[in-house]
């Protein structure tokens, strides 16, 4: 056996510095969702099914599955009569309804924020704007999102999509989004749609959530000062891609990474400066292994930097107090 196979040669000739930054990981939609998973879990005993991945992080899924969580794609896979679990990134009405012709107890994870969006979606669908929303087509958000209204609701991506409406009144429009895009890639698509369309109104408050916007302002705060950032979340995680290309957008060299693993040397092999965050659903406990290893790497000196104190908490779905 070598004694020696779990040590990594450091990459830097000096001590470099890493710059961990906060908030990170886990919003109160997250914790909320895997609470609610834990919580029926204990109550009812498994299994418990959970529709899609109860938030994007396949840790955490795997997780919940080797405590009795079983996840599905299709609410087909059901037994009649069984409790289902909502994601966090909410369902369509259609969904509901197939819930209810199946008999199965629901309870809704979905997050309050996103929730928000849905409400704002059925109120503007009830007073007939055209609904311009931006977001990504294929995302689970979205798919739920567009489900509420999907006559009266134009979807687009980029401020190149904003040439394409054609709204049947353009005095009676109005932009929602998604709840974890880019603030500044918003910020131009919205700039543009109210060139075109001077009357267009916005949601009563911001609908890119609190915990989108902290990490991406605290990845601003650091770029400037790293060589490196690495955002610790999944592929499939929205937010975590976003908090990437806002570090590449301030001229930073950015990853995303599942896990420690995943950590090439040459993204750090040189540098001074790292810094690491992590999305919205990501764990804390896969920020900490990457940490260890950045300090095998060579970054011993570890910066805590804080953009803002979270302290925001969800209560849990009525149907889990009933």
């Amino acid at each position: 056996m070598n004694v020696n196979s779990h040590v990594e040669n450091p990459v830097c000739t000096e001590h470099g510095t890493l710059l961990l930054m906060r908030p990170r990981g886990f919003c109160a939609g997250v914790i909320r969702a895997i609470d609610v998973v834990r919580m029926v879990l204990e109550k009812l005993g498994p299994p418990v099914y959970v529709r899609r991945e109860i938030v994007h992080n396949r840790y955490v899924v795997d997780e919940l599955a080797s405590q009795g969580a079983v996840f599905v794609e299709n609410l087909e896979e059901v037994p009649t009569g069984a409790v289902v679990i909502f994601s966090a990134h909410g369902v369509s009405p259609a969904v509901r309804e197939e819930a209810r012709a199946r008999n199965l107890r629901m309870i809704d994870a979905t997050c309050p924020l996103v929730t928000k969006v849905h409400l704002e979606v059925i109120r503007y669908a009830r007073e007939k704007y055209t609904i311009v929303l931006i977001g990504h087509r294929d995302h689970d958000e979205m798919i739920g999102t567009l489900g509420e209204a999907p006559d009266a609701i134009q979807l687009i991506s980029s401020v190149a999509d904003v040439e394409t409406l054609e709204p049947p009144d353009p005095n009676r429009i109005v932009y929602l989004t998604q709840t974890t895009l880019s603030l500044d890639d918003t910020a131009e698509i919205v700039g543009r749609l109210k060139e075109r369309f001077p009357a267009i109104v916005g949601p009563p408050g911001q609908d890119i959530c609190y915990a989108t916007q902290n990490r991406q302002m605290a990845v601003k705060a650091v770029a400037p000062k790293a060589d490196a950032i690495l955002v610790v979340g999944a592929q499939n995680s929205s937010n975590s891609n976003r908090l990437v290309e806002v570090a590449r957008r301030a001229g930073t060299s950015a990853y995303l990474i599942g896990n420690a693993s995943d950590i090439l040397p040459e993204w750090v092999n040189g540098n001074r400066r790292i810094g690491v965050t992590a999305g919205a659903s990501t764990p804390e406990v896969l920020v900490r292994e990457v940490v260890d290893r950045l300090k095998r790497l060579g970054f011993t000196n570890v910066e805590e930097v804080e953009w803002v104190e979270e302290d925001v908490r969800f209560a849990l779905p009525a149907e889990l107090k009933a």
